[in-house]
């Protein structure tokens, strides 16, 4: 990462983006594994171009159409990293609650949900959804996070996404913390997504259920 010269695709958005949304493109494109946990979205990752142009619409007035746009295509690009080669490992972690939200409309969020059912077929990807049932508590962090691997273990670094401005977080004791919380949220949700799997404590099932509600 050192030798590297920051000059990717992210910097095509300098005249848009904030500095820390280029230095978020630059880790993921970096990162060899993803770990996501969200509550209220569905991670931009795995967002479709329908789901990512309803946020931007919906989210500031002052946001014009063509920026908009163009926020738009950032995210799609950042979501490239998940399917070049070396293809990264991507574990998410989605609350039930991100697909009960109205800001996106019913025929998108049907449609985001059949589009995670996709890509969880794919070998580098596990899906799990967190349900309201749940009987265990997760020790649910305040703020949604996404935790990457880097090609050496001193490179791991956690994405925590605050109200005002997200943070970066690589000190060793705070990675181990969200860590151990990953692990304890994917303890608690709700089996991987798969299309074969249909019983009660499957995330496929939770799936069927809030597209026949949606």
């Amino acid at each position: 990462m050192a030798a590297s010269s920051g000059r990717g695709w992210w910097t095509e958005y300098r005249d848009l983006t904030q500095d820390r949304l280029r230095d978020l493109a630059e880790l993921e494109a970096s990162a060899t594994a993803h770990r996501s946990f969200q509550w209220m979205y569905v991670p931009g990752l795995l967002q479709t171009r329908d789901y990512v142009a309803a946020l931007f619409d919906n989210s500031d007035p002052a946001v014009s159409v063509e920026d908009g746009m163009r926020f738009t295509e950032f995210r799609l690009r950042r979501q490239q990293v998940l399917f070049d080669e070396p293809t990264p490992r991507y574990h998410a972690v989605i609350h039930e609650a991100a697909f009960h939200m109205h800001f996106v409309s019913r025929k998108i969020r049907r449609a985001q949900l059949e589009y995670l059912v996709e890509v969880s077929q794919l070998p580098q990807f596990t899906i799990q959804l967190l349900p309201f049932r749940s009987e265990m508590p997760p020790s649910t962090p305040g703020a949604p996070f996404s935790l990457m691997d880097g090609k050496a273990p001193s490179l791991r670094t956690v994405h925590v996404e605050q109200p005002v401005t997200s943070a970066f977080v690589s000190s060793p004791d705070q990675v181990r913390e969200y860590t151990r919380t990953f692990n304890r949220l994917s303890l608690v949700a709700l089996d991987p997504l798969d299309p074969e799997e249909l019983h009660d404590d499957s995330s496929y099932r939770l799936v069927q259920h809030l597209l026949y509600i949606l």
